[in-house]
C-alpha cells in the first residue's frame, strides 16, 4: 500500500520543479471498515496518510493539469477515485473541466494486470470533460526504461512479495507531470495571447 502515493508525491515534485504551484489530494476510502481491518497494510497507509486533505471540485476547477493515479482493479480505476469522478457532473456541465490538460498513472499487482486499460478508462472521462490528454510518450529516456507511454506505472508484486516504485519510476512519474505542466503553461500562453 502506498505506492500511488508515492508516484504522486513524485509526480508533484516534478511539476513543482516545472514551476506548478501543486495540490495532492487523497480520495475518500469507500471501502467497508471490515476491509481494511482485514488488511495490515491497508491499515498502516490510512493511518500514516490520514492528514493526506480529500480533493474538492474547487481543485479542479483551481488546476489548469490535473494527474489521476489509482491502483488498478480489475483493468479499471478503482471506486473510490470513480466515486469522486461521478460527483463532478455539475463542473462538466458548466464547461469547467473543459481546456484543461489531464494525464494518469497507475499501479497493479502484475506486469500485465490492467495499466493501460486502468489509464485508458480514465481517458474515457477526460474525452467527456473537453480535456486535453498529455501522456508520457516515448518523450524522454525514462520512458524506455518503464516502458509506459500511456502514463506511469508501477508493479507491486504479489502479497508477501511486494516492492515500492524504483528510483527509475518515480523519474517516469515525475517527467509525466513536469510535460503535462509544460504542455498546460504553453496553453495558457497561447490563450493568454490570443
Amino acid at each position: 500500500m502506498g505506492n500511488v502515493h508515492a508516484l504522486a508525491h513524485a509526480a508533484g515534485e516534478g511539476a513543482e520543479k516545472a514551476g506548478a504551484q501543486v495540490r495532492v489530494r487523497r480520495v475518500a476510502e469507500t471501502a467497508p471498515a471490515a476491509a481494511v481491518a482485514a488488511n495490515a497494510a491497508w491499515q498502516r497507509y490510512r493511518s500514516e496518510h490520514a492528514e493526506v486533505a480529500e480533493p474538492v471540485h474547487e481543485d479542479l476547477v483551481w488546476a489548469d493539469a490535473v494527474l489521476f493515479g489509482t491502483p488498478t482493479r480489475f483493468g479499471n480505476p478503482a471506486s473510490q477515485l470513480r466515486a469522486f469522478i461521478e460527483t463532478t457532473g455539475p463542473l462538466w456541465a458548466q464547461g469547467q473541466l473543459a481546456g484543461k490538460v489531464y494525464s494518469a498513472f497507475t499501479s497493479s499487482n502484475t506486469a500485465h494486470g490492467g495499466q493501460e486499460s486502468t489509464i485508458l478508462a480514465l481517458a474515457n472521462t477526460f474525452y467527456h470533460w473537453g480535456g486535453i490528454i498529455v501522456p508520457p510518450g516515448y518523450t524522454d529516456p525514462v520512458q524506455f526504461q518503464t516502458g509506459n507511454p500511456y502514463g506511469t506505472s508501477h508493479v507491486v508484486g504479489t502479497p508477501g512479495h511486494q516492492v515500492a516504485p524504483s528510483e527509475v519510476t518515480l523519474q517516469a512519474a515525475a517527467y509525466q507531470a513536469r510535460r503535462a505542466v509544460e504542455v498546460a503553461t504553453a496553453l495558457k500562453t497561447g490563450r493568454a495571447a490570443a
